[in-house]
């Protein structure tokens, strides 16, 4: 996950620095701060670094800067302002970027969900005419017999000679779920089995 103070442009840290200071009162209103060339010092950073700090504090009403006179502290107050905006905008950033990290991961997975899934889809498809197993999809319904049992509980296998490859629920599609599967209402179960499996899965779930 992204981590927004670590990114946090380095005059945007200075400017929410002195802001603290002032808020706790290591600066008091109304005193002037060091010069630009201090802070720059006093930062190890260039001065134009140090103006774009204080212009931020500027444009909030923090200090004010006149040429001759330097830096003044106008406000405790706006400089409590400043950095509770500061925070509401790393937070709405940070939930963008988590966001953003999470869509990526879940691309990722269905990308790779998608691709196993078409694998065996293609697998199957080509080699058909040789092939002595079939492919169906059967979906769960309510009066489904075996609803709430899991896979190994029903020995399915034993009584279908099928097995369940993939499910798919909702938008996602789960490969090799095993012998923990759970039937579950609405999910679709994609199996792969012999001859009149179709048949066979559908009568051992449904007394069809």
């Amino acid at each position: 996950m992204a981590h927004t103070d670590e990114h946090k442009p380095v005059y945007k840290k200075i400017a929410v620095d002195v802001a603290h200071k002032i808020v706790k009162g290591e600066i008091k209103e109304k005193e002037k701060i060091s010069g630009r060339s201090v802070l720059a010092s006093m930062y190890n950073v260039s001065p134009e670094t140090i103006r774009r700090a204080v212009a931020l504090l500027h444009e909030m009403g923090v200090v004010a800067v006149s040429q001759g006179s330097g830096i003044e502290v106008l406000s405790i107050s706006a400089a409590e302002k400043f950095i509770n905006k500061t925070k509401d905008n790393d937070y709405i950033t940070t939930i963008k970027e988590n966001i953003m990290d999470l869509l990526e991961e879940r691309k990722k997975l269905d990308d790779e969900i998608k691709k196993s899934f078409e694998d065996i889809v293609d697998s199957i498809d080509r080699f058909h005419n040789i092939s002595p197993f079939t492919l169906i999809e059967v979906e769960i319904e309510e009066r489904c017999k075996m609803m709430g049992k899991r896979v190994n509980e029903i020995k399915f296998w034993q009584s279908t000679k099928a097995t369940i490859i993939a499910y798919k629920r909702g938008w996602d599609i789960i490969i090799s779920p095993g012998p923990d599967y759970v039937f579950t209402k609405g999910d679709v179960i994609v199996v792969i089995g012999c001859e009149n499996v179709y048949d066979t899965v559908r009568n051992f779930l449904y007394n069809d």
